[in-house]
This record gives C-alpha cells, sequence and structure tokens, in this order.
C-alpha cells in the first residue's frame, strides 16, 4: 500500500496539470473574424497545433464594441487577448491600463505608415474606400469631394460610433474637409439610404441593390475576384487619398496565461497566420511574402491619409457629435 499512495498522488497532480493546461486561451475579437470564411478557424487551428493548447474566440460585433467591453470589464475580464480594435482606437485603450508589453521585434513589418508600438502589435491593415457595382454606376466620383458634393449617387456607410468602418469613415471626412467637415456631412446625408451597426449589414442591403456606393476597402473587389469570378465590383479612387486603418491585437493584464498570450501575438504575425490573412479577412498582411490571392495584384494602393490615435482620442466625441448632429437633420 506504500506504493500505491504516491502513485495516486502523481495521477491526481497529473491530473490537476492537464485541467490548468486544458484552460483556453482566450481571445475577443470581431464577429467576421471568427466566422466559418474568416481567418479565425484557421488561425486557431494553427496555433493550437503549434502550442498544444485550446484557443477559444468570443466574436463581438465591431472593434468599437470590443473597447467598450474591455472598459465595461476592466481588470476582470475574462480575456487574454484583444483583437481587432483598429490603430484610431490605440490611445483610448491603452487609457485603460490594461495591456502588457508584447516584448516583439515588429520593425520588419511593412505598414502604411511608420508603426512603433510595445503594446499593440498589427497584423493587418487596409484603406478606405466606396465600392461600386459597375454593372450600375458609371459616374463614377473621382474624388470624396465629389461624392459628397457632385454626384447624385445614393450611399449606404456604418455608423461611426460602433463600428471601425464607419468610424473611418468620420476620420477621413475630418481628413479632407477639416473644419468644413460638418457642411460635408450636410451634403453628403441628402443621399443617404441608411447607416448601419457595421460592415456586414452595410455590404448585403449594397449587393441587394438598395443603394450605388457603400463604404467598405479597396481591397473589397478581390474577394469577389477570386471567389465569383467576377471584376463587377470595384473600389473609387480619390485624388485626396485614403484613410488607412491598421488593426491591432494585445495581450490583456487581465490574463493568466501571458506568455502564451504573448506566444499567440508572435504567431499572429509569423508567415502561417499572415499567409491566412488576405485571402479570408481582405486586408494586406504586414509580413511582406505573405500569401496573398492573385486579384490582389490589380488592387489599388492609394495615398494614405491617417491620425495619429491621440488626436483621435482628444477629438473623437467632438468629431461625432459633429456627424451625428448632420445625420440627424
Amino acid at each position: 500500500m506504500m506504493i500505491v499512495k504516491p502513485a495516486v498522488a502523481t495521477a491526481s497532480l497529473m491530473t490537476l496539470a492537464l485541467a490548468v493546461h486544458a484552460e483556453p486561451l482566450t481571445v475577443y475579437t470581431y464577429e467576421s473574424f471568427v466566422s466559418e470564411w474568416g481567418p479565425g478557424p484557421q488561425i486557431e487551428a494553427g496555433f493550437e497545433a503549434e502550442c498544444g493548447c485550446d484557443v477559444e474566440f468570443i466574436g463581438l460585433e465591431d472593434g468599437v464594441a470590443l473597447l467598450n467591453r474591455l472598459r465595461l470589464e476592466g481588470s476582470s475580464s475574462q480575456a487574454d487577448i484583444l483583437l481587432g480594435i483598429d490603430d484610431a482606437l490605440i490611445a483610448e485603450a491603452r487609457a485603460l491600463n490594461l495591456t502588457l508589453p508584447h516584448g516583439l521585434d515588429t520593425s520588419h513589418l511593412s505598414l502604411p505608415y511608420d508603426w512603433q508600438d510595445s503594446e499593440f502589435v498589427p497584423y493587418d491593415y487596409g484603406h478606405f474606400a466606396f465600392v461600386y457595382d459597375q454593372t450600375r454606376v458609371d459616374n463614377v466620383p473621382a474624388s470624396l469631394e465629389e461624392l459628397v458634393y457632385d454626384s447624385d449617387l445614393s450611399v449606404i456607410y456604418q455608423d461611426p460610433r460602433v463600428s471601425t468602418p464607419g468610424q473611418g469613415l468620420m476620420l477621413w471626412m475630418k481628413s479632407v474637409f477639416g473644419d468644413e467637415a460638418d457642411d460635408a456631412w450636410a451634403a453628403l446625408q441628402e443621399r443617404v439610404v441608411t447607416v448601419t451597426p457595421g460592415w456586414s449589414e452595410a455590404y448585403a442591403l449594397f449587393q441587394e441593390g438598395e443603394s450605388d456606393v457603400v463604404l467598405s476597402y479597396t481591397t473589397s473587389p478581390a474577394y469577389h475576384m477570386t471567389y465569383e469570378d467576377t471584376d463587377q465590383y470595384q473600389a473609387a479612387e480619390f485624388s485626396e487619398g485614403h484613410y488607412a486603418q491598421i488593426e491591432v491585437a494585445a495581450a490583456l493584464a487581465s490574463s493568466d496565461q501571458p506568455e502564451r498570450a504573448r506566444e499567440f501575438l508572435a504567431f499572429l504575425i509569423s508567415k502561417p497566420a499572415q499567409d491566412v490573412m488576405a485571402g479570408t479577412n481582405w486586408m494586406w498582411p504586414v509580413l511582406d511574402g505573405a500569401k496573398t490571392p492573385e486579384a490582389y495584384d490589380s488592387m489599388a494602393r492609394p495615398e494614405t491619409l491617417y491620425f495619429d490615435s491621440e488626436t483621435v482620442a482628444e477629438n473623437r466625441r467632438n468629431w461625432i457629435r459633429e456627424w451625428r448632429t448632420a445625420a440627424s437633420q
């Protein structure tokens, strides 16, 4: 009997260790990332195979919703990783004091502007654009100013209060029109069909013929070219430039697996993960040499417009109020 007790104790310890090891790495992200056609399933399978662990994605509507969820939960959040806010929201996220240094070298990554951040890891990027159906639209505006003031095209876009693309349009409008953005919003509002909570709803309505153009990305046509074998949908290129969006991820201080969280961030910018991004998230990968569908060869690479996240944090409430006033007229 003396030799049985240590064996039982060892077995119990092994069971406990396995139970601890089985605790999933929880990732807060947005819904389309974890959809069956998004990058989430492949990213999850790839990292689980590498780490021998379990990854659990929790999908929320959009990047702004992710930030709001984290703001509500604070240090009691059950998440280990925040994945899917964009560069415009970094300063607000950092101010919550809930993210950890990632300790990664990101200097080799390819991004639309100079990137240096010790907590947020960029994993893909894009430029916002208005997508149109060229079988229905032949008077394509050549600038944002023309779309706003001199076009009769109907428009659908997303709510800047809850949607990162919607916020991107708000920042795009501000970067082009400056102090006259309120007048530009009022002019655009005359042709707005609806403002949706998120990208999916807006794009679906556009494809159903509810509007002439929809706010999306310069790379959106690549999806249709790749999977539907059609160049029917195109992104209008604007002379002022296009507002950039860099999507980022960070490890959270609430995590009881900080090292594994950092390993996940490292995996996110490794070639196996980066090879997945372009053909599932339909954004540009940040790693040079990562795979992209052939259709990306013809995608626009426009001039980049952007505000630093501190400027956005200081002004976002006022700019949203400016938009809301115009949108309610």
